[in-house]
């Protein structure tokens, strides 16, 4: 009677084991058109030789592996590896995957499904959208079918063929779990944020839907342990078939650009620059002598419509203006002391040196703060003239002391002071090195600029 009453309770949106997705039909059907991609890069290592000892002495590999503090010596011919995953979208072999999985490669390698490895030719890539094609030399080979992202819904089934951790052709499904999600320092991409497992050398692999039409890249994950956690991210197919369509026929992709800096438009800001609803892209600045001042965009201005696209939030903005070719003349609606105006501008070109460095992988974990309370990330080209930095690493988050100690987002770490000496921070790099070693109770002074003026900070790891 208990099993009946619980039946009866049952509404009417739970399906039966019965109705739940058949992924068998769609993975016979797709899978050779997925690829397993290896790359092979010389590692410089720069570290002194053993004195005393030639490589071909046996002594010189015990001293190498077994002593203590002594530099680790390489192999005479040291090489760096790396696993990823792509798809044919021709016959005649052109392969989409990541572009941080190709990244430095010296030597690329596909392996298809029937085992035949080939080697491939990078066509181009594109960091700032994560994308790259490769190059086989084979012809009849079976390739995707693309699909619409634009039909995709919240809910909706997605399944992904890789190679994680070099296990190739593992299948593992999902659901869509958000749309047009925008990532730190990523803002050209509005991103397909899944459920689907996704593990280092998952990157550059495929996302299905169910009709098994290729809507997606996968690129990566955000998890605080390096494994997945349940929240992982794709590139939209529309994206990266624009991307590749550019790196096929110029081997770069051109971008438009106005000059401006945004920020959102919150509930209270709407309302103090008379606006009906909390949405476009407030601009916090305008670069002189840019694109959008010389078409008499100003500070304080909301741009709600940008080449007849609206505006809802200020992650569409970039996502916008890039998809656009430098040099065409476009219009734009802002609204400026609550009264719209229309104005046209002449784009520029988005300049390759203010591309964000290809270090965002499935592999390394995002937004992890240090023994500090920081998160830091390294400015772009763009952001160090705008603010003009000759050195310097951004603060993304503050928690813990950092936040104890009332640094904020958007302050520059110009420096760390240890032993008397202070030394400019250029890279990630000498930042972890400062403040890697740190055990609780130690402090690290740092030198701090916010606006134009800048003063010291001493923090305390682990407090």
């Amino acid at each position: 009677m208990l099993v009946v009453a619980y039946g009866a309770l049952a509404w009417s949106g739970v399906s039966s084991a019965a109705d739940l997705p058949d992924f068998t039909a769609l993975v016979e059907r797709q899978a050779a058109a997925v690829v397993n991609i290896s790359t092979t890069q010389a590692v410089h290592s720069g570290l002194p030789s053993l004195p005393g000892f030639s490589e071909a002495d046996p002594m010189f590999d015990f001293f190498r592996r077994f002593i203590p503090g002594h530099p680790r010596i390489p192999r005479a011919d040291p090489e760096g590896r790396s696993l990823g995953s792509g798809f044919l979208i021709s016959a005649d072999g052109y392969i989409l995957t990541n572009a941080h999985v190709v990244d430095g490669a010296d030597e690329i390698l596909v392996r298809l499904v029937d085992k035949r490895e080939l080697p491939a030719r990078l066509i181009g890539a594109d960091p700032r959208s994560d994308v790259a094609l490769l190059k086989i030399d084979a012809q009849g080979l079976p390739h995707v079918v693309l699909g619409d992202p634009d039909r995709l819904k919240v809910g909706e089934w997605v399944v992904a063929i890789g190679s994680p951790f070099g296990f190739d052709h593992s299948v593992t499904a999902g659901i869509v779990s958000a749309k047009g999600r925008t990532l730190p320092d990523e803002n050209f991409v509005p991103f397909i944020q899944t459920d689907v497992a996704i593990n280092p050398g998952n990157s550059g692999g495929p996302l299905f839907n169910l009709r098994g039409e290729v809507v997606g890249i996968n690129s990566q994950i955000y998890s605080r342990t390096g494994g997945f956690m349940g929240l992982s991210f794709s590139i939209p197919i529309d994206v990266a078939m624009a991307v590749q369509a550019e790196l096929r026929e110029a081997g770069r992709v051109r971008r438009g650009r106005i000059g401006v800096a945004i920020q959102e438009v919150s509930r209270e800001l709407a309302e103090s620059f008379g606006l009906p609803r909390a949405a476009g892209a407030l601009v916090s600045s305008v670069e002189p002598g840019g694109p959008a001042a010389a078409a008499g965009v100003e500070q304080g201005d909301v741009i709600v419509r940008f080449g007849g696209r609206a505006v809802e939030s200020s992650a569409d903005l970039p996502r916008i203006v890039a998809a656009i070719r430098p040099g065409e003349r476009v219009e734009l609606e802002v609204v400026r002391g609550g009264k719209p105006r229309t104005l046209s501008v002449v784009l520029g070109e988005w300049q390759d040196d203010e591309a964000v460095p290809q270090a965002r992988r499935e592999q390394r974990p995002r937004g992890q703060p240090n023994r500090i309370g920081l998160v830091v990330s390294q400015p772009s080209a763009a952001q160090r003239r705008e603010r003009g930095l000759e050195h310097g690493l951004l603060v993304e988050r503050a928690q813990g002391p950092a936040a104890r100690a009332e640094i904020q987002p958007g302050d520059v770490i110009l420096a760390v002071v240890s032993g008397g000496r202070q030394t400019p921070l250029r890279t990630l790099e000498e930042f972890n090195r400062a403040v890697g070693g740190l055990k609780d109770g130690q402090s690290v002074t740092l030198l701090v600029r916010r606006g134009d003026g800048a003063s010291y900070v001493s923090l305390r790891a682990g407090e």
